[in-house]
């Protein structure tokens, strides 16, 4: 997809600095023309959003914390390219992981925050398979976490 940089100037997004793993893995995979990208968290400069759905942190909020995590695997994909995001042809599928409570259930609508990002940044190569899943906890109690993996030229 051509102009993916210049998509990101467009909506206003400059991506953050890919974040370093926190424990024994390594940020992404590529197996032939496919990159695998490990779980990205919540986190900003600022710290990021921490937390569980359904008790301090509402939908709209949770959704934003999915949109972090989707600039995060941005990030990690820019990595994988060599900095070029043109090389990407197709988000093929996300894994998202809601640190929720109990009761809370709109976990599809928290995840929207990735993948309408995906969508707007890739139009219809941005579309996805994707699965969204509550979890009790999460590392370091962020909000959301998403893998990914990435059909790449």
């Amino acid at each position: 997809m051509a102009g993916v940089e210049a998509r990101l100037r467009e909506l206003g997004i400059t991506l953050p600095t890919p974040p370093a793993p926190v424990a024994s893995y390594v940020p992404f995979v590529i197996v032939g023309n496919v990159v695998h990208v490990s779980g990205q968290v919540s986190v900003d400069a600022a710290g990021g959003i921490k937390g569980k759905l359904g008790d301090a942190i509402e939908v709209e909020q949770g959704q934003a914390a999915a949109r972090l995590c989707g600039l995060n695997l941005l990030a990690q994909v820019k990595a994988a390219c060599g900095g070029d995001l043109d090389r990407v042809r197709r988000v093929v599928k996300l894994n998202g992981f809601v640190n929720v409570t109990p009761d809370f259930d709109p976990i599809p609508q928290v995840m929207n925050g990735c993948s309408d990002l995906m969508v707007s940044v890739f139009g219809d190569a941005g579309r996805h398979a994707r699965s969204a899943v509550g979890m009790a906890n999460l590392p370091l109690n962020y909000a959301v976490e998403v893998d990914g993996l990435f059909e790449i030229a």
